[in-house]
């Protein structure tokens, strides 16, 4: 049987004094060359058959027997992949779609990859107002009174965040985020094919993108950490002269970039998310390294090896990203 992922409870916490979550960040992508972030996104479709049926087997064909499967499958990718990555980013809606059994190998994950010395982005998307957004944001990267314990829930790194609600709905990821010295990234313009029926929308002559990303700038003024902001903003690599607009309008601000790969970014669409340092940007890859072995070019792997096709991809994607930052 699957067990309940311990939450972690503290009698004291106290005020960290090691670097913040975007110095962590910078260090660990300086150190593996690789401002990589792998999207741990499992889709039953993406895991391969021997995976699934043992899982099954073990566990029926029930939600703990899928989330064994999804379990076994990022285990493997981990394993293969931590040494090259500074992070990963797991989405837990692919999570929740199998119930608890799914939020346990959420939380497990996280746990997982931080013991392997891996930063997590949970890539949640909330967004909401006033004491809903302080919980969701204690929920996820900070801590909750229990008793005389302090408990943290699911305890990721970094987590992505809604701003459709305005401030009200922000600032209390910010407040916690400055509390327990982790770090966001914001929705400003997303990868996918209808972001701009809101996102392009003129404001005042002015696409609703500039002013968000502003808003940003403005909210992560009170968390910087050296050159950039514990604030972040998600920008996608599909739309490459929009990355170039954003770059200038939040410089200090990093990006977190999904769209690479399976939704059509290059390489040569990052360029314009990195500042002339190198750094400012780390990028997301999700199907493109996780089910790397379905491509043709990694086919010779085969479902048996289907984590070292992912560490090629991994090493792949690297070398590319690198050769538009020189």
């Amino acid at each position: 049987m699957l067990k309940l992922v311990r939450i972690r409870c503290f009698r004291n916490v106290t005020t960290s004094e090691e670097e913040t979550m975007i110095s962590q960040l910078i260090q660990k992508i300086q150190k593996t060359k690789a401002p990589i972030c792998v999207g741990l996104d499992p889709m039953l479709g993406y895991i391969p058959n021997h995976i699934v049926q043992r899982a099954f087997k073990d566990f029926g064909e029930t939600m703990e027997g899928a989330a064994e499967a999804v379990w076994q499958f990022n285990k493997e990718i981990i394993d293969n992949t931590y040494d090259l990555i500074p992070s990963v980013k797991p989405q837990i809606a692919m999570y929740e779609q199998f119930g608890i059994e799914g939020l346990k190998i959420y939380a497990r994950t996280i746990e997982y990859c931080q013991n392997k010395g891996l930063l997590v982005i949970g890539d949640v998307k909330r967004g909401d107002i006033g004491s809903t957004s302080s919980a969701y944001a204690v929920g996820h990267i900070g801590s909750v009174k229990v008793g005389s314990n302090v408990c943290r829930g699911f305890n990721t790194d970094f987590i992505t965040v809604n701003p459709y609600l305005g401030t009200d709905g922000i600032k209390p990821f910010v407040n916690v985020c400055n509390d327990e010295d982790r770090g966001l990234f914001v929705l400003v313009k997303t990868s996918n094919p209808s972001s701009g029926e809101f996102q392009d929308r003129l404001v005042d002559g002015r696409p609703l993108y500039e002013l968000v990303a502003e808003k940003v700038v403005e909210w992560g003024e009170a968390s910087m950490d050296g050159d950039y902001s514990n604030v972040g903003a998600v920008v996608g690599a599909t739309y490459p002269e929009m990355s170039k607009i954003l770059r200038k309008l939040m410089p200090k601000t990093y990006f977190l970039v999904p769209g690479y790969g399976a939704q059509g970014g290059t390489a040569k669409d990052l360029m314009h998310c990195f500042n002339e340092d190198g750094l400012g940007a780390v990028v997301n890859s999700s199907r493109g390294i996780i089910a790397a072995y379905k491509q043709e070019k990694y086919a010779k792997f085969g479902p048996e090896h289907f984590a070292e096709a992912s560490r090629q991809a991994v090493i792949e994607i690297g070398r590319a990203s690198c050769r538009e930052r020189v």
